[in-house]
């Protein structure tokens, strides 16, 4: 994956750009890196591994689904609709994804991870009324096949309650192969692991300490993407609340411990202004887990945050540029033009904002 956005970013012809740059002089100065991330995907609580789902089927063949996650705009209901609608070759308006209640899916978990349920009862059904072996049942877009019979989904539906089937099932999931004793660190924490990488690059003006993403490019891996639209979405989004807690979001607190940036008016978070000039996002197309997830997907709700420590090494390497290839600039996270322009002046051993556009001596 990093090697894959190294060539598709043109990192080292970039990385060279940026140093030549760099040594013309003046206040602006530019830093590029590239990291990656590695996110493990599950609840090191394991109990929190666990979730469940209600599922009705009517006669006429509409369908209501109730589970435990909570939408918040993350596209969680869409993705769950489509897996419905995937398994039962039906339309996705079909489907309606009610909101989590605990009196009918109890003991939900935090809205936190994937979940799964097994919906086969109606292919059971369908095999015993029609005589033929369960694997002769075969929902297709066009119908239910039931060996050579075509037959319609609410059609279905509506002979399985005729024959008093139930049309109500539940499905329960648990994350599986997670062991984690947090006294000894030890076991396996994770059910599997979400990876991404990023390329930033950032132009810094030394005497304020203010700075501007010049370009940002994304690799994200996604596994066997539920939803590539939503997922983009996703890592985009991800990626900018990111690049907020490394560059704006300071917290801090009056002598009397009350934390003072408690709202939008007090706690500076991304605006429109502050996305890439240019931005390049994109999810791997080999991406497939490796375990056992629905449909081979993997979560991409988390993961994405940590693309932006690109950003936040770019401006330590557009620091570094004012102290030799040695530099070791200290940057302290968020990297507000405060601590940007305190980096600079240890750095250089002189006040923040004195440079005047010239290289110190190396520290």
């Amino acid at each position: 994956l990093v090697d894959q956005l190294e060539k598709k970013s043109a990192y080292r012809e970039r990385r060279r750009q940026v140093d030549e740059f760099n040594d013309s002089g003046g206040i602006l100065k530019r830093g590029i890196a590239l990291t990656p991330v590695k996110f493990g995907i599950s609840f090191t609580a394991a109990f929190y591994n666990q979730a469940g789902a209600l599922l009705h089927v009517y006669r006429d063949g509409s369908i209501m689904l109730n589970h435990g996650g909570t939408e918040m705009g993350q596209g969680l209901y869409t993705k769950v609709s489509q897996v419905i609608a995937e398994e039962f070759q039906v339309d996705r308006d079909r489907i309606k994804c009610t909101a989590a209640n605990t009196g009918k899916v109890p003991n939900t978990s935090a809205t936190a991870a994937s979940s799964g349920s097994d919906l086969n009862g109606m292919a059971e059904f369908a095999a015993q009324h029609y005589g033929v072996p369960l694997e002769q049942v075969c929902f297709t877009r066009e119908g239910v096949h039931a060996g050579g019979e075509l037959i319609d989904f609410a059609e279905l539906a509506n002979q399985a309650y005729l024959a008093r089937i139930s049309l109500s099932s539940t499905g329960y999931y648990r994350t599986p192969k997670i062991n984690y004793d947090q006294e000894t660190l030890s076991g396996r924490p994770f059910f599997y692991f979400a990876y991404g990488a990023a390329v930033s690059e950032v132009l810094l003006d030394t005497l304020t300490g203010e700075h501007r993403i010049l370009r940002t490019d994304i690799l994200h891996d996604a596994g066997e993407s539920l939803n590539p639209a939503i997922d983009m979405g996703q890592v985009e989004g991800g990626y900018l609340q990111g690049v907020g807690w490394l560059t704006s979001e300071e917290l801090w607190w009056d002598p009397q411990g009350t934390l003072m940036t408690h709202s939008p008016s007090t706690y500076k978070i991304p605006a429109c202004s502050d996305w890439p000039r240019e931005c390049n996002v994109e999810l791997v197309d080999w991406g497939r887990n490796r375990e056992e997830t629905i449909y081979r997907s993997k979560a991409v709700g988390e993961p994405p945050l940590m693309l932006a420590v690109s950003v936040y090494h770019a401006l330590k390497d557009a620091i570094a540029a004012l102290g030799g290839v040695k530099a070791r600039p200290v940057l302290s996270a968020p990297a507000t033009p405060e601590q940007v322009l305190n980096s600079i002046g240890n750095l250089s051993g002189q006040k923040p904002g004195t440079a005047n556009g010239k290289r110190p001596a190396a520290a």
